[in-house]
């Protein structure tokens, strides 16, 4: 049985598209972390249906790349949000002026 290369790419677009609007419309910062994975996911996805469609294994070599590097922000990212609730008690995006002088 084999999955044709639009059903892959219908998931990663709607996949996206979710990530897209939880960034735009959400203001915790924690939620917004995680529309950006779902969204480097969807992407992962759409690279798999791809290395899948043309029988390469670039595409999946691309992935664990993209994995590794999403590894690398997880630990980062979520130091940050801790280190900023630690310091401020919330995470909403709207309440952050940290950085301001």
């Amino acid at each position: 049985m084999v999955v044709p290369v639009q059903y892959y790419l219908a998931l990663s677009v709607a996949l996206f598209a979710l990530g897209v609007i939880g960034v735009l419309i959400r203001r915790n910062a924690l939620v917004i972390y995680m529309c950006i994975e779902m969204m480097l996911n969807a992407v992962n996805l759409a690279f798999i249906g791809f290395a899948d469609y043309f029988k390469a294994v670039d595409g999946q070599m691309f992935v664990f790349f993209v994995l590794t590097v999403a590894a690398a922000e997880v630990a980062v990212g979520l130091a940050l949000i801790v280190a900023i609730f630690r310091n401020r008690g919330d995470v909403y995006v709207d309440n952050l002026n940290i950085l301001k002088w």
